[in-house]
């Protein structure tokens, strides 16, 4: 991994964190925002990093949704009715 990937997924772990910490959870359209007023190519690597955690995260949460619905177990929020 290149400097710039490496970077932007530090960052994106980072602005997860923060994101939880904070609940905000657009958080991350401020930082890319201060990225991109100097480093379009960092911006565009973190912003790409933030879609890919964000909807794995969301995938992750329908998944897990899923299977406690299978298994009969509380019927979890699916991302679609948050």
């Amino acid at each position: 991994m290149g400097t710039i990937e490496t970077l932007a997924a530090k960052l994106a772990e980072d602005t997860m964190k923060a994101m939880d910490e904070t609940g905000n959870d657009r958080l991350y359209v401020e930082v890319g925002n201060v990225l991109g007023a100097s480093s379009q190519t960092l911006e565009e690597a973190f912003l790409t990093e933030m879609r890919v955690r964000l909807s794995e995260a969301t995938a992750r949460r329908f998944l897990n949704a899923k299977l406690a619905e299978a298994r009969g177990g509380p019927k979890a929020v699916s991302p679609a009715e948050e």
